[in-house]
């Protein structure tokens, strides 16, 4: 089969098209045949070798794919073949960025009447992410205040129409294009600022009445990380949930205690492991989208072959909603 593949960390060059063998499902797992794959930042991330946990190599990247069951292992009641599915893969055997893969059955989320596999592909990993960051982790109250970094991208078009779902009172968010910030308020934001011009933490505190934001979304890093801890109310939670920049923050934790202000971090794969989470938060997401609530934008869908091309471009900001791959 076909994969894309690193042997080595580094830019988007390191990535290889190569031929692999086909996957053979073990007891309680299936081979899924890939008809989308979704591409997040934390792709890249493993690639330069910064992810969270130890990537080892040689490495396929991908952890969010949809297509259809091709083979059933021993063990598997839930799932029959040509079952079509949408999964987040793990584990040494995930090969995302490919034409076939195995999951653990456990894993799999049947993709509703009326979902293609392209928006399939767009759910679970930024949707999940987008409500545990907001609910779980940022505690958000109704009526309260939230400000949404890099509101155009994948996670960040999921939390501002779920922020809204949630009853947020004020939704601020940022981007760094005209039609970027546009997009932001069509899916449901009162504010949206240029995050890339000076000065633009005070366009963040007057937009919240000068008193700051109960709880903000921060997948930037660097001093965008501390500009967004000065844009926080008394009492207003950061939740901290990547490093785009590639530039990782460092603060004194000191600077929070006058106003009681919060940094949380967030993992969704410690959300995986708590199926009391995982199923009703993907349960409420998926009820969503088929009741019209959250619509999901597609940003471009590109061949497998073109995936060194889709690395330079969401990491370059040259992207809006969520970049799909295609075997």
């Amino acid at each position: 089969m076909k994969a894309i593949q690193f042997t080595e960390y580094g830019g988007p060059e390191v990535l290889e098209l190569v031929e692999l063998e086909n996957p053979d499902p073990g007891e309680n797992q299936v081979v899924i045949k890939i008809n989308a794959i979704g591409v997040n930042y934390a792709d890249t991330a493993r690639r330069e070798g910064q992810y969270v946990t130890d990537v080892p190599l040689p490495h396929v990247p991908g952890s969010e794919v949809a297509g259809v069951i091709q083979k059933t292992g021993p063990g598997v009641t839930r799932f029959k073949e040509g079952d079509r599915v949408v999964t987040l893969l793990g584990g040494k055997h995930a090969t995302g960025y490919a034409q076939y893969t195995i999951a653990d059955e456990r894993g799999l989320i049947p993709i509703p009447e009326g979902v293609d596999d392209n928006h399939a592909a767009a759910i679970p990993l930024q949707g999940l992410s987008a409500y545990h960051v907001i609910k779980t982790m940022g505690r958000m109250e109704q009526g309260e205040s939230i400000l949404v970094h890099a509101a155009a991208g994948g996670v960040g078009l999921f939390a501002v129409q779920l922020a809204k779902i949630f009853g947020a009172g004020k939704i601020i968010a940022t981007a760094s294009t005209n039609e970027k910030r546009d997009l932001a308020l069509e899916a449901g934001a009162d504010v949206t600022v240029d995050y890339t011009k000076d000065g633009w933490e005070k366009e963040i505190l007057q937009a919240a009445d000068n008193k700051g934001v109960d709880v903000a979304l921060e997948m930037v890093g660097g001093d965008i990380f501390h500009q967004t801890i000065d844009c926080l109310a008394a009492f207003g939670r950061l939740v901290y949930f990547g490093t785009a920049s590639r530039k990782q923050p460092r603060f004194n934790p000191a600077r929070l205690m006058a106003e009681n202000k919060s940094v949380i971090g967030f993992f969704l794969p410690q959300i995986m492991k708590k199926p009391q989470l995982f199923q009703q938060s993907l349960q409420e997401i998926l009820q969503y989208i088929q009741d019209g609530k959250i619509k999901l934008e597609i940003g471009g869908v590109f061949p497998l072959e073109e995936a060194v091309d889709v690395h330079r471009k969401l990491q370059g900001r040259q992207t809006k909603g969520k970049l799909i791959l295609t075997p």
